[in-house]
């Protein structure tokens, strides 16, 4: 039997031409029982490699249940349902994990783990390589084989040349028991007698012989494309490759009667690959269940989570907790305890504690963040009544995988709790996910174009049409707009490997802030690396990859509202005496409500687009179960789906709320029978469409947000099919799987609706009663939201604020309130409004401040600021309080010497020097002063811009005038 076992997938980035799951369903059509994906240096991709052969597995088990239940599934397919596709796959490969291991010296090795406590020494090399150079490169040395790190692994050695000969003796005196030497053919007429030279080699090393086709694709077809893949990487056009290109197209995977063929006279080796495969035992599914322990002061999980859930739940009903949330905490506890979930939940607590502790606004959110267990621990400020999903839907036995949690932290502060998990675990047990970069639009028209030759002009000009690609024929259209020449063969050319091209891995990079957290090494479960920013690590996989080996993940997410309302709090505090978190904002305020009704929701979070604000009147939220609905009915699922109508005239009482029957009437009840929410879409399939909970689960994966292979349409057939066959309209199932394709682009669970719906009613609460609270929060936890500062100044000045300008003796480097003298509060607006200016200069400034400046000179010299600083100061009108215009400062300002003033000359000198002639501007215009107030500071408190030109907008007015 055959085995390739040395594929290079397109995670060796810019050289491999095919992805990993395409090398898998290849060797599962050509009926090759198992195959190794290695990589240079890397095990990137083999979770990818892992998913699909489960997935091919998936779908024969499936195909299998189908055939044998063909002619009593239900009535007859109707026409316009396309049939499921054939799968002529009657083989699940088994994935090998490996990666082949390449020093500076010029040893490569393919490294194929026999089992978990070998592929534990593989990570831990990889990583030692990673971590001693810069991120994406990996530098290993022949020493660092020869100490123990290759130790039960099979070892394929490929040829090494005449100087690496020499070197490679102890490698050879540790490891020769299980090393092979690599016959690979070069399609170069003269493999035969190279295969003789490599096995008389091989007999005097005392190695035996493997064969490898080396694949880098997957099918000769790749060949154009690993050739541009190539010139991106050395930098040169397909024409300048030489060498480096490929002679051929047979670099392919090939299947055993090939291999056979190719290596006759050495057929030995062919069937020794399948001689290593049968010795290799490790699958990854082995690196599951390696959570951290969280054993504390000899306290079991089991006893601490119990512990602290019920004191928290103490906290939050000091009168005790209702019979219903005390019963469902003791399910919850009794169904996570059964799971050993325990860890999972401690870990997130502990993390939320940290952030709590240091005054750190946050708010989890997720599959089970809205659980009694999570409001009990401060996970989440979302009562548990609030909810409508039962807690088996996240943390259930069928989907065997730890619930999803993400914690949203203030985004201003969310590197200290980062640094935080790297200090409590260590670099050794935490680190991030990567998110891997694919080729995708522009990117991969302009590295293309740039291998093929284009010019820079037609790249650019190709790259700008490149939202408004589709069918083909759509091209040579979009081509001759643009000048170009849709017959020219070469543009044809590059738009075939364009297309190729996208979804290629590209790079990696860090995920925003999804942890992989373990009980032992973190390097010894998947391999860790520098990245690019300063003391953050990370590891090689990205969320799809933990989320299919069901690994931990936390994900410590920013939320620039979070800051927003963090620091709203604050200054209601101090200057109110009120003392808010987000579980005590007054609940269920109706005068919140008609504001909201009224859209009048600028800066109010999610609910402050141009859709939402349209939306809100017709929604007319009265309650906080409304604003979960709200937040997560514009959204592509519903709004594709067609939803959103309907469920509004049911509301409103236009049409009949029924259901299509009454079990999917427990699903939609409240949604008024409309589906509207993920998990919706979800038990739709299972007890409409008759999916099992495994079949669920995937369509559970393939909805994940902007997933760059989503498979959602596959099930298609299977869903319409199920629903006809359960009775219900065809109307209506399409419409439902209409939705669900749209959640494969965006999806919302109601888990994450109700927590963000916290936010939105706890923001909208401070707007409605503090605007100018509100209003400054706002303005200090920028840069986020949809509005610009002077849009949200305005707003706050209609709601009666008063915001008072920039003032060199008032401001600080944040807005603040300060006392309106009527009783109420101002908001001053602060240094950083200013553009050019650090904090740490408008901090100089108010500290030297001490009873206030008298002169422009006087703030250069006790401040010890730049000239062109204090110029910038005069150009947003920072002096006025001084009794100067805008000019008159920037006059004085300008005057000021680059130097510092030496002591002796420090202060004012009567009759010295020569006093300089007061020079006289004039005065400015409100459309100059205007103009420059936007210059400076992005916004005005003068006229609005187009006040100065209404008369020239109003009909009549200019002949009036």
């Amino acid at each position: 039997m055959f085995v390739e076992l040395c594929i290079t997938s397109n995670f060796t980035f810019l050289t491999g031409g095919s992805h990993a799951e395409e090398y898998v369903e290849r060797a599962a059509l050509m009926g090759m029982g198992a195959l190794a994906v290695a990589d240079v240096n890397s095990v990137a991709g083999i979770v990818r490699a892992h998913t699909h052969a489960r997935e091919i597995g998936r779908m024969m088990a499936a195909r299998a249940r189908r055939e044998a239940q063909e002619g009593i599934i239900g009535p007859p397919r109707p026409a316009h349902v396309p049939a499921p596709p054939s799968l002529p796959i009657d083989n699940v490969p088994r994935l090998l994990p490996a990666a082949r291991i390449v020093t500076e010296d010029g040893v490569e090795i393919t490294a194929l783990p026999r089992d978990r406590t070998a592929w534990g020494r593989l990570s831990r090399l990889i990583s030692t390589g990673r971590l001693r150079t810069k991120k994406g490169s990996c530098l290993l040395r022949l020493a660092d084989l020869t100490t123990g790190a290759l130790d039960g692994m099979e070892l394929l050695l490929h040829p090494p040349g005449a100087q690496v000969s020499r070197l490679i003796g102890p490698l050879l005196k540790r490891h020769g028991d299980r090393m092979h030497l690599v016959l690979a053919p070069r399609y170069d007429g003269r493999d035969p007698v190279r295969f003789d030279h490599l096995a008389a080699l091989a007999a005097r090393l005392g190695l035996p012989t493997v064969a490898s086709a080396e694949p880098i694709m997957h099918h000769g077809r790749r060949r154009k494309l690993v050739d541009v893949l190539s010139a991106v990487r050395l930098g040169l056009r397909v024409e300048e490759l030489g060498h480096h290109a490929q002679p051929n197209a047979e670099r392919r995977l090939r299947s055993e009667a090939e291999m056979l063929r190719l290596f006759a006279g050495h057929e030995d080796a062919v069937h020794r690959s399948g001689e290593i495969a049968a010795r290799l035992g490790f699958q990854l599914d082995e690196l599951r269940y390696e959570y951290p322990s969280e054993i504390s002061e000899g306290e079991t999980p089991t006893a601490r989570l119990s512990r602290l859930a019920r004191a928290g739940l103490r906290e939050r009903y000091p009168a005790g907790a209702p019979e219903r949330v005390t019963k469902l905490m003791e399910h919850e506890l009794a169904l996570i305890a059964k799971l050993n979930y325990e860890p999972y939940f401690l870990t997130v607590r502990d993390i939320v504690a940290f952030a709590r502790s240091r005054g750190i606004l946050c708010q989890g959110r997720g599959s089970a963040a809205n659980s009694v267990v999570c409001y009990a621990l401060g996970v989440t400020s979302v009562s548990p009544e609030i909810g409508t999903m039962v807690f088996e839907r996240f943390v259930s036995e069928a989907r065997d995988e730890p619930p999803d949690i993400d914690v949203d932290f203030e985004h201003e502060r969310r590197e200290e709790v980062i640094q935080h998990i790297y200090e409590k675990y260590g670099r050794h047990r935490a680190g991030l996910c990567a998110t891997v970069i694919h080729y995708r639009g522009k990117r991969a028209i302009r590295e293309v174009g740039r291998a093929m030759g284009l010019t820079e002009d037609t790249i650019a000009s190709m790259a700008s049409q490149v939202w408004g690609w589709g069918a083909s024929g759509m091209r040579a259209a979009r081509l001759a707009e643009i000048g170009l020449d849709p017959e020219d063969p070469k543009l044809g050319q590059v738009l075939d490997l364009v297309d190729e091209i996208q979804g290629f891995p590209r790079h990696l990079s860090q995920h925003v802030g999804g942890f992989i957290i373990t009980e032992g090494r973190l390097d010894e479960l998947v391999p860790i690396e520098n990245a690019t920013m300063e003391d953050r690590t990370v590891i090689c996989w990205d969320k799809d990859d933990i989320d299919a080996l069901g690994i931990l993940k936390v994900d410590v997410l920013a939320l620039g509202m979070l800051t927003c309302i963090r620091k709203a709090f604050g200054l209601m505090d101090s200057h109110l005496g009120l003392d808010l978190t987000l579980a005590s904002v007054p609940p269920e305020d109706p005068a919140v409500y008609d504001m909201l009704c009224r859209a009048d929701s600028l800066g109010v979070f999610q609910v402050e687009s141009r859709a939402q604000m349209n939306f809100l009147p017709r929604m007319k939220p009265r309650s906080f179960y409304d604003l979960v609905i709200q937040v997560a009915i514009i959204r592509p699922g519903p709004i594709q789906g067609d939803m959103v109508h309907p469920f509004i005239r049911r509301r409103n009482g236009e049409e009949k709320v029924e259901f299509p029957s009454d079990a999917l009437g427990q699903v939609l009840g409240k949604t008024l029978g409309v589906p509207l929410f993920q998990e919706q879409a979800m038990q739709i399939a299972i007890t409409g469409a008759g999916f099992t909970p495994e079949e669920a689960d995937q369509l559970r994966r393939s909805l994940a947000t902007f997933k760059k292979h989503g498979s959602v349409s596959d099930f298609r057939t299977r869903f319409i099919r199920g629903m006809r066959a359960n009775g219900y309209d065809l109307d209506f199932a399409e419409r439902c799987f209409s939705q669900i394709e749209g959640f494969g682009s965006y999806g919302f669970p109601e888990s994450h609706a109700a927590s963000f719906a916290l936010l939105v009613y706890a923001s909208a609460w401070i707007k409605h009663h503090h605007p100018g609270i509100f209003c400054c929060a706002l303005l200090n936890a920028q840069p986020m939201g949809f509005y610009a500062p002077a849009q949200i100044v305005r707003d706050a000045r209609e709601h009666g604020v008063e915001v008072r300008p920039v003032c060199i003796n008032a401001s600080f480097w944040d807005n603040v309130m300060e006392p309106d003298g009527k009783g109420g509060l101002a908001v001053r607006l602060g240094f950083r409004q200013l553009r050019g200016m650090a904090e740490e200069e408008a901090t100089w400034i108010a500290g030297a401040r001490g009873n206030g400046y008298t002169a422009v000179e006087d703030v250069w010299r006790r401040a010890g600021v730049s000239p062109k600083l204090i110029a910038r100061l005069a150009e947003a009108d920072a002096f006025a309080a001084l009794g100067l215009s805008r000019r008159d400062a920037l006059w004085q300002a300008r005057a000021l010497s680059g130097e510092s003033p030496l002591p002796l000359f420090a202060g004012d000198l009567d009759g010295e020097g020569i006093v300089e002639p007061a020079a006289h501007f004039p005065a400015m215009s409100e459309g100059e002063e205007v103009v420059e107030d936007f210059v400076s500071m992005r916004l005005t408190l003068r006229s609005h811009p187009i006040a100065l030109i209404r008369h020239m907008l109003t009909p009549g007015a200019g002949a009036q005038a």
